[in-house]
């Protein structure tokens, strides 16, 4: 890629109509994405409340990642195609659909509908978030929104088990819906107002073929991957053998798409144009990023598991361990945007990883009788590290590739996220699940579960030291560019 033509379309100053649009998008973006790790903690009560099995209810959260996974990779041409307007307003309007279904389903089959459709709206927001983000904001000022980018990224998901801990301990669990909607229905009726079409969509035909090997291949990993751990605790819809031979056939099904679309993007038809990966830059920032992102997810997944089940403490407790972290994350976002626009990606993201692997070590030898204080602790660490990593990943990644590259490349690394995910927890449960059934008759069960999760950390923190090897690989996007021309 040359300097060039990378920098050909790109904006030099910040207009205050597009930095509007930005805000409104963060906010949106923001609400929507704290809905996805907001029901893992509520479902026990949803399966009580429901009367429903703790393998249906499971599906409250498989669904929406399912969703996610299915639409996301499509993003990158929508965005191409229709108004950036027209996308908002149809995200926003599934996602306040879904969550007013949500606060009044009558049963589980309902609710599972409303998730459903949340995440439909959910899977376009943070795409369209980035790529207005490259689109209008000049090279020199991106780290610093991209640092209010993180904080939806990285912020939201880790508050979502501490809000709804402390609901479903004083509220019904439909006030989780019924507090979001309010800000959803808002941010609706501004974005009715205010929203802006920025760029021009371009005409683009829309291979059905692709849509289709997309959802399958996509959606047949993910749902496998989540699969993988409840088959361990008996909460799965399948056997790991059947969850097995899922993952292969989605695999197939990924291969045949990647076929396809490089067919597809000679003559710039393609749903998800892989040529972003001819970026070095964005290919070692997007690996990097599902490292971190299968850490976070799989550990933010794992440890309210481990502070209930083997340190006994309740939903707001265990919420509240995490919820300090999660606001210094929050406070360092523009601080770390800041700086990765003064300095470049190394200066964070070197010692970002290498914190969030010494929190996953340290989170390796916690067993019943630790303290409190020190889980907290090795949160804060981690989440100190987490905001030091995903700005500098998501600016050097989008801010590498060419202009007309940014909805694709905003596409990919939403569904490598996502992927990234869905794998980290699969690991980490299945890993945990299996060390505390292997353990001797003689251990007693919080003894066994206590050794499951420091075995599943490990495993999280060894995958981790990837990361840590790899952030020293990514460079700036200028120094990037003048390498690849």
């Amino acid at each position: 890629m040359s300097v060039s033509t990378a920098a050909e379309t790109r904006p030099e100053t910040l207009d205050p109509r597009g930095m509007r649009v930005i805000w409104l998008l963060l906010i949106s973006a923001f609400v929507a994405i704290l809905n996805e790790t907001t029901m893992g903690i509520a479902i026990p009560h949803l399966n009580v409340e429901l009367g429903i099995a703790p393998s249906l209810g499971q599906w409250l959260t498989s669904a929406f990642m399912l969703t996610m996974a299915v639409v996301i990779p499509v993003t990158g041409l929508v965005i191409q195609r229709f108004s950036t307007r027209g996308v908002y307003l149809t995200a926003m309007t599934l996602f306040t659909a879904g969550t007013l279904i949500c606060l009044i389903a009558p049963g589980f089959a309902v609710l599972l509908l409303g998730r459903i459709i949340q995440a439909s709206g959910t899977a376009i927001m943070m795409p369209l978030l980035m790529t207005t983000v490259m689109n209008v904001v000049p090279e020199h000022s991106r780290g610093r929104i991209m640092g209010r980018a993180g904080i939806v990224m990285a912020l939201a998901p880790a508050i979502g088990p501490t809000v709804s801990g402390l609901i479903l301990d004083s509220l019904s669990w439909r006030w989780i819906f019924g507090l979001i909607l309010p800000i959803a229905v808002i941010a609706l009726l501004i974005g009715a107002k205010w929203m802006l079409n920025l760029g021009e969509s371009q005409p683009r035909r829309i291979d059905v073929a692709s849509i289709i090997l997309s959802a399958l291949g996509f959606g047949g990993l993910v749902f496998a991957l989540s699969q993988f751990g409840s088959a361990h605790g008996g909460e799965s819809a399948l056997s790991t053998a059947g969850a097995s031979l899922l993952l292969g056939a989605a695999a197939i099904l990924l291969a045949l798409f990647v076929w396809r679309q490089l067919r597809l993007q000679r003559s710039e038809q393609a749903l998800l144009d892989l040529r972003v990966f001819r970026s070095l830059n964005f290919t070692m920032s997007v690996a990097v990023m599902s490292i971190v992102a299968l850490a976070m997810f799989g550990s933010l997944t794992l440890l309210p598991l481990y502070l209930q089940n083997v340190a006994g403490l309740s939903a707001t407790q265990s919420g509240l361990i995490i919820l300090p972290g999660s606001i210094i994350m929050g406070i360092l976002g523009p601080v770390v945007g800041a700086i990765y626009d003064a300095r470049g990606p190394r200066p964070l993201l070197i010692p970002g990883t290498l914190l969030v692997s010494a929190g996953l070590w340290s989170y390796s030898t916690v067993g019943q009788d630790t303290p409190v204080v020190m889980l907290a602790v090795i949160q804060v660490a981690m989440s100190i590290g987490l905001a030091m990593s995903f700005t500098p990943l998501f600016s050097a990644s989008l801010s590498s590739l060419r202009p007309n590259l940014y909805s694709h490349g905003s596409a990919v690394l939403n569904t490598l996220q996502q992927v990234a995910g869905a794998a980290g927890v699969a690991v980490l449960i299945t890993t945990m699940s299996s060390v505390a059934a292997d353990q001797p008759g003689t251990v007693d069960e919080i003894a066994a579960q206590a050794a499951g999760a420091q075995s599943a950390f490990m495993t999280a923190a060894i995958i981790s030291l990837a990361a840590v090897v790899g952030a020293f690989f990514v460079r700036s996007p200028t120094k990037a560019a003048q390498q690849e021309v």
